[in-house]
Formats: C-alpha cells, structure tokens, sequence
C-alpha cells in the first residue's frame, strides 16, 4: 500500500474534439467538425462527466486549467463562458488560476480573443508549426504564414500577453536555414513561451501510411542545437525537452504533469491522474473517446472507458518518464511525496544510470544528465520493470 504524507496538486484538463480538418501527422483525439459544432450539448456533458468526478477529489483546489483539442477555440465565447461558469459553481479555483485554451491560426478565431479574455481565459497555445508556407502545405495546415502572425498580434491587440507558439522541426524536405527562418518569425512575435518539438510519424495517422520524407538525425540534431542556442540568445530558457519559456512564465499547467502532480480529465477521450491516500493507489481514469458514444453517457459509468491502478512496479518509470524530461530535474523527494514509494524504490537502477553518465550525480535531485537527456528512452529502459 502506497503512503502519502503531502497534498498532491490538482489540474484540470477539458478536452474539445473537434477541428476543421484532421492535420495527417496528429494522433490526438480530434474528429473534421460539421456545422453547427454541438456547443450547448457538449459543455452540458462536460459538467455532467466533472459532477461523476467531483467525489474524488472533494475539497481540493484546482491549480490550473488546460482546455484543449482539437481546436477549443472553435466554440463561441459564450458556450466557454458557461462552461468556466459551470467549473466556478462546482469547484474551488485559485484565484490566480492559469487557463489555457488552445487555437489555431484563423480569422474566426482571432476576432475572438478578446472575448476569450473577457471571460477568464488568460493564456492562449496558438499551434502555428512553421511560418514557410510550402510546408504547413504538407502538414495539411489550413492556415499559412500571414495568418500565423495575424494570430499572434491580435493576441497582443487583446490583451493576452502571456501566450505561446507550437512549432515543430523535422518537417518534410526542411533545411538547417528554414528551421532558423521559423525560430526568428517565431521570436519577433514576442510570446512568452513556445513549444519547440520534433515531428515524428505516429501509428494511426495519414503520414505513417503515406510517409514523408524527413531531414536524417544528423540534420535534425543540427537543427535542435543551433535552436536552442538561438532561443537562449532572445532569453526563451528551455526547461524541458521541448518548452522554453523567458523568465518567469513557464507553463504552470505543464509542469504539474511533469511533476507528476494529479489532475482531472474531463471530456471525450479525455485521461486523468488522480490519488486516492485512503487507499494507497494512484488511478488512471479515461473517458469514451467518440464524441457521439461520449456525449450520449457522460456523467454516468457508460461513459468511463476505463479505470486502472497504476501497479507499485509501474510507478517508478512512470514518475521518472515526466520528471526527468525537466532540464533541472526534480527534487529526489518529490519521488515520495507523488508516487507513496520510498526513494529505495529506484535502486539499484538509480546507481546504475548515475555510473554509465544518464543521471547526474547529486543525491539531492533526480536529473539527467546532458547525456541521459539525448538518450532519455535508454535512461528509462534501466527503470522499467521486467
């Protein structure tokens, strides 16, 4: 039986499903909208499923909020106003709670920001992915590079500051020079934050039956160095393997899961972490993925896809898979304070890693070296049970 001594933060993530076209490369829960989008039915299932959800975690405040997609922006300030109301009457917020809706580059949705921000909503996570029009083509983006910059200023128009750009390297065909050309468009616009990550083909998804061809590791190393060095010299500080933040805004929502902190998934397809101390386990709890199935039983156990104890065995690789994807690592503590297992848990695995070079050396943190971070799945593999 796993023992907790400290509270555990709590995060809230909505997940809306719907986009306006299915990108060939994503793998995420997201389904070609149809007009109208089921505004008003989808945000009464929403607060349905969280009502099912609130025994288990009666009492405990929400530490910050993540509404994603899909393209969450797609829905009308409105029905997010009466959901973010719905979530105030139902649970205790802090007040100077992070909510973070997701977007895509589009004029709808632009001319929707500052009443995005009118009701709450005071972090946007604008999924850009390249300012070189030839390859957002062969993403299947339906916006192009003025309209990614259109985003990015109307966000500062509406008074959403604090904002970050998804953007990718790896694209097909994309050169050492084309990926710089991004980071310079992307560090003009001024966010706060930008999500820098590598475009992998993913099972389920149009690219892994039809594949790119994409820039070898050679290129795509290049890429990521000179990257991060050039994000440095405009201060984005990279805090995990692929955020980087300038001082003082790092995603809050973010690192709770990389912190292997709890939180609630609420909406189609959507996963939550939640410990139970009286019990001495850590769940996993998801919900039905197919809006149709999902909107027709949220709120009542037909609409639970599926609830699992995460196994004691499970639990070290599944703490060390989050926590030691952050630069600085975490405090060897933490391990305790968020898995109810004691740091001998890791042995003899934790020496192991700290004498072939994959974790630094420090007693007091839980950190990968330069080394184990290129090398993060090998790091993790020592971990794994057997």
């Amino acid at each position: 039986m796993l023992a907790f001594f400290s509270p555990i933060p709590l995060a809230l993530y909505l997940h809306i499903p719907w986009c306006v076209r299915k990108c060939p490369y994503c793998d995420f829960n997201s389904h070609q909208a149809h007009s109208p989008l089921p505004e008003s039915a989808y945000v009464d299932a929403l607060l349905r499923d969280l009502e099912q959800d609130l025994p288990r975690v009666w009492g405990r405040r929400i530490s910050s909020l993540f509404i994603g997609g899909g393209t969450p922006s797609l829905f009308s300030a409105e029905a997010l106003d009466r959901l973010l109301s719905g979530l105030r009457a139902r649970l205790p917020l802090r007040p100077d709670l992070e909510i973070t809706l997701e977007a895509n580059p589009g004029t709808v949705e632009q001319n929707r920001f500052a009443e995005f921000r009118a009701i709450g909503i005071n972090r946007l996570s604008i999924g850009v992915q390249s300012f070189n029009d030839g390859q957002l083509q062969q993403l299947g983006r339906i916006h192009d590079r003025r309209a990614a910059f259109a985003a990015a200023e109307a966000a500062h128009a509406a008074g959403l500051e604090n904002f970050n750009l998804d953007l990718m390297f790896g694209l097909p065909g994309q050169t050492v020079d084309q990926a710089l050309a991004d980071i310079a468009n992307a560090v003009a616009l001024r966010p706060t934050h930008l999500s820098y990550y590598q475009l992998t083909i993913e099972p389920n998804t149009a690219f892994h039956h039809a594949p790119p061809v994409l820039p070898d590791d050679e290129v795509s190393d290049v890429i990521q160095d000179r990257a991060r060095a050039e994000l440095a010299r405009h201060g984005y500080r990279q805090y995990e393997v692929s955020a980087y933040a300038r001082e003082g805004w790092r995603c809050q929502h973010n690192l709770n899961y990389w912190e292997f902190g709890d939180y609630l998934g609420i909406g189609a397809g959507a996963h939550g972490k939640l410990t139970d101390p009286a019990a001495g386990q850590i769940h996993r709890l998801w919900k039905l993925k197919q809006p149709r199935d999902y909107l027709a039983s949220a709120g009542m156990r037909a609409g639970i896809g599926g609830d699992a104890v995460i196994g004691e065995a499970d639990l070290p690789v599944e703490f060390l898979m989050n926590a030691l994807r952050l630069i600085e690592g975490v405090p060897a503590a933490l391990f305790t304070e968020r898995t109810g297992l004691p740091l001998a848990a890791l042995e003899p695995a934790l020496s192991q890693s700290r004498e072939r070079g994959l974790l630094e050396v420090d007693r007091e943190r839980l950190q990968a070296t330069d080394h184990g971070l290129r090398f993060l799945n090998d790091l993790l593999q020592g971990f794994m049970s057997e």
